[in-house]
């Protein structure tokens, strides 16, 4: 590669997949240990929607019981806590700022987040090294996404969680095949994701026996340019994690692409015909993070 297709390559380096990321209740302790041999890119060990009041508590407990004790590998973790307007929301917080450092997991995941105020109280009170995670699910979110993704310049805000069942709730709007009334919301978040560099992932689809709804779903999400997706069930993880990864003739083909800007008989030029296609520097550089993704998805199989 010729110094500034390095640069560019190097720049998506450290990138982690996250084509799957799949809610795990926090109240289910045998849950909590499958999930160490699960094919999922990201865990988000669950406090909120999935664990009833009354095991709240006990759920927490759990949940950094099992960080502590560790053994997920490559697997990115995510503790999704309750509103920090609800009862537990503060107990949450507190009992992972106790963690020890390096048993705390990589991010937290917040619910119903609709203004940067409550952006900042989170990441003030967030320790070292974890990172902020939010839910979009409400009218107001969405109203308010492209101020809530500015956020990330001086927060530790880096995700964007599409939350479509609350979010289709709150519009009185139903979930159809197409997801058409919430094309607008997902469209809107996407895109203020990627304008200030935000991680971007869609929401979950609800019908566990539906692999075929599952997958067009999937496909529809990439398609858009979201990262991966939230699931509920592991059965859900192996369509998911197909659709989000780059397929072998992608790779070739993105290969192919760098190779030919990287040429010394093509530096300084805009625009090549690679494989009989028409490929201009948004090209190459839309090749060099489809490679960077399949390289991070390799890393992770083999426990990198």
């Amino acid at each position: 590669m010729n110094e500034q297709n390095n640069q560019q390559h190097s720049g998506f380096l450290a990138m982690r997949p996250r084509r799957s990321a799949l809610y795990m209740p926090g109240a289910n302790a045998r849950a909590l240990e499958k999930a160490r041999n699960l094919d999922a890119d990201c865990l988000l060990l669950d406090l909120e929607d999935a664990v009833a009041p009354d095991a709240k508590a006990e759920a927490r407990g759990q949940i950094c019981a099992a960080l502590m004790q560790g053994g997920y590998g490559q697997r990115e973790l995510v503790v999704r806590i309750n509103a920090l307007s609800t009862p537990w929301g503060g107990d949450d917080l507190a009992a992972l700022q106790q963690l020890d450092p390096a048993a705390r997991p990589d991010a937290i995941l917040a619910p119903k987040i609709s203004s940067c105020e409550e952006v900042y109280t989170l990441s003030q009170a967030l320790p070292d090294g974890v990172d902020l995670w939010i839910m979009v699910e409400t009218p107001a979110a969405i109203f308010n996404i492209q101020a809530l993704a500015a956020c990330a310049g001086d927060s530790k805000l880096r995700c964007f969680v599409m939350g479509t069942n609350d979010l289709a709730k709150d519009m009185q709007a139903n979930l159809v095949p197409g997801r058409a009334p919430l094309m607008t919301a997902l469209a809107m978040a996407l895109m203020a994701a990627r304008q200030y560099g935000l991680v971007a992932l869609d929401g979950v689809f609800n019908d566990i026996a539906d692999e075929a709804g599952l997958r067009d779903e999937c496909q529809q999400g990439a398609d858009m340019g979201f990262d991966g997706k939230t699931l509920i069930h592991p059965s859900q993880l192996a369509a998911c994690n197909d659709v989000f990864a780059p397929s072998a003739e992608e790779i070739a083909q993105a290969r192919d692409i760098v190779a030919a800007f990287a040429a010394p008989e093509n530096a300084g030029v805009g625009v090549l015909k690679v494989n009989g296609k028409m490929t201009e520097l948004l090209h190459r550089d839309s090749a060099a993070r489809r490679l960077a993704i399949a390289e991070a998805i390799a890393a992770r199989r083999e426990g990198r």
